[in-house]
C-alpha cells in the first residue's frame, strides 16, 4: 500500500485514515462493454482500472467479450455471457452471473462493486452485492432513459426513470461526470450520496498544432474552407437527424461551410445520404482522430444523451470552437459565448446562427479557440482519478465492509 499513500495529495491523506487503508479497495467492476466496442464510457472505465493497478489496487472487470477487443484494455477481464442486441448488433446484452462467474467472484473477494450500468449485468451484480453484504457505487455514463424517444419508446422514459430510481437509491455513492448531470440525478432523487467524476484529456495528443493542411488538402479542403466537423458513433440517439437540418439550413442561407464526420455507425448510409459532399473518414483513433479533430474549424455536438461528452472535450483541447446542445454533458464544459455557444436541443435555427456567426468571424473563432484550450487543460486525468479512490476509500470506512469469506460467498452464490 505504500504505491497508494505516496500518490495522494495531502487533501486526500486527510481521508485516508489507517481504518480505511485496512479495508484497501479490492473492487469488482461490472460493465456491459468494457473492450468490445470503443466508445466514451468504456475509455474512462478503462483509464480508470489503469490508475486503480498503478496505485496498487487489486481489480477485475466483468463484462461481455467479443471474439477480438477492439483495444488493448487495461486490467483483468472475466468474460460474462452475453448475446447480440437487436436492432444494434454492434452492442451485447449480458445474460447475468453464472455460477463460474460468481465463483471467480468469491475467488477474488471483493470488498467493493462499482457498477458502471443499470443492465441486467448490474442487476444482478447489485443483488449479490446485497447478499454478501458488499457496498456497492455506481457511475453514470449514459442517460439510457433518453434513448427511448429514438427509436418509438418515448411512452416508456417514466417507468425506465422509475427503475432507474429503484437501482441507484441501493448504491452507497453515484458518480456523476458533471455538475449539471449531478443536479438532474439529485432533483429525480436517484441517491442520497452523488459525487463527481469528471473526465480528462490528453492535451498533449489533442492539440491545436496536430493541424494538418495536407490531410485537409487530401480531403478536398482549401485553407480557406471552414469545415464543421463532427465526431462520434453514427446512431440516432447522437442527434444526427438535427445535425443533417442544421447543414441544411446552412445550405439554404448560403454559409459557405464543408462538413468532416470522423466515426461511423449502423446510420452512416442514411447520415451520408442527408450531407451532399461531406467527408466520411469512418472510426479514427490515437494520432489520426487528434490529426482530424485540429484539422477541422468547427465542432457541433448536438446531442442530449451524453452525461459528459468526451468529444466536445477533446474537440476544445484541439482548438475547436464548439457549438452544443445545452444538456447535461456540454453545459459544463462549454462557455456560452466564451469558448463556444449553447443552444436548446432541435433548435435548428439557433444552431445555424451560432455556426454562422462563426464561420464568418475569424477572430471570434480565434477567441473561442483560446478560451476552449484553456479550459481543456484543467481536465487532468490523474487529478480526477485519485478523486475516485478517494471515495472508494470513503465508502469502506464509513460502511466498515468485510471482504466475504469464500464459502459464505459461494452459498450466496445460488441466488
Amino acid at each position: 500500500m505504500q504505491a497508494l499513500s505516496r500518490r495522494f495529495d495531502d487533501r486526500a491523506m486527510n481521508i485516508i485514515t489507517p481504518l480505511s487503508l485496512a479495508y484497501a479497495p479490492r473492487v469488482a467492476l461490472f460493465s456491459g462493454n468494457y473492450n468490445y466496442l470503443r466508445d466514451g464510457a468504456n475509455r474512462a472505465l478503462n483509464r480508470l482500472v489503469d490508475y486503480l493497478e498503478r496505485q496498487g489496487v487489486a481489480v477485475r472487470v466483468y463484462s461481455p467479450t467479443g471474439d477480438e477487443p477492439a483495444f488493448v484494455h487495461a486490467g483483468d477481464v472475466v468474460s460474462v455471457p452475453s448475446i447480440s442486441i437487436p436492432r444494434r448488433k454492434e452492442y451485447r446484452f449480458a445474460m447475468g452471473l453464472p455460477q463460474r462467474v460468481r465463483e471467480d467472484l468469491a475467488a477474488f473477494r471483493p470488498n467493493l462493486f462499482h457498477l458502471s450500468a443499470p443492465d441486467y449485468l448490474g442487476y444482478k451484480a447489485l443483488q449479490l452485492a446485497k447478499s454478501w453484504d458488499v457496498p456497492v457505487v455506481a457511475s453514470v455514463h449514459t442517460r439510457f432513459e433518453t434513448y427511448l424517444q429514438y427509436y418509438g419508446f418515448a411512452w416508456l422514459e417514466k417507468y425506465a426513470t422509475r427503475y432507474l430510481r429503484n437501482f441507484y437509491t441501493q448504491c452507497e455513492q453515484i458518480y456523476a461526470p458533471t455538475e449539471s448531470m449531478a443536479q438532474v440525478l439529485r432533483a429525480e432523487r436517484m441517491c442520497g450520496d452523488i459525487r463527481l467524476w469528471s473526465r480528462g484529456v490528453d492535451s498533449a495528443l489533442f492539440h491545436p498544432a496536430k493541424r494538418d493542411e495536407d490531410w485537409r488538402a487530401a480531403h478536398g479542403l482549401a485553407p480557406h474552407d471552414i469545415a464543421i466537423a463532427f465526431v462520434g458513433r453514427l446512431v440516432l440517439e447522437k442527434g444526427l437527424g438535427v445535425f443533417a437540418d442544421v447543414m441544411q439550413v446552412l445550405r439554404e442561407r448560403g454559409v459557405a461551410h464543408k462538413v468532416i464526420v470522423i466515426g461511423d455507425g449502423p446510420e452512416r448510409a442514411a447520415f451520408e445520404s442527408r450531407l451532399p459532399g461531406a467527408v466520411f473518414t469512418g472510426f479514427l483513433g490515437d494520432e489520426a482522430l487528434a490529426r482530424a479533430y485540429a484539422s477541422a474549424d468547427l465542432f457541433f455536438n448536438p446531442s442530449q444523451t451524453e452525461t459528459f461528452g468526451n468529444v466536445t472535450l477533446e474537440a476544445m483541447a484541439s482548438g475547436l470552437p464548439s457549438v452544443c446542445a445545452q444538456a447535461t454533458g456540454s453545459m459544463s464544459l462549454v462557455l456560452h459565448g466564451v469558448s463556444g455557444f449553447l443552444a436548446e436541443h432541435g433548435a435548428v435555427g439557433e444552431y445555424a446562427d451560432y455556426l454562422a456567426c462563426l464561420a464568418g468571424n475569424n477572430a471570434l473563432r480565434q477567441s473561442f479557440k483560446s478560451a476552449g484550450r484553456e479550459r481543456a487543460l484543467l481536465h487532468n486525468w490523474d487529478n480526477i482519478l485519485q478523486a475516485v479512490l478517494v471515495n472508494y476509500c470513503d465508502v469502506l470506512r464509513t460502511t466498515a465492509a468485510r471482504a466475504p469469506h469464500p464459502q459464505t460467498a459461494l452459498a450466496a452464490a445460488a441466488i
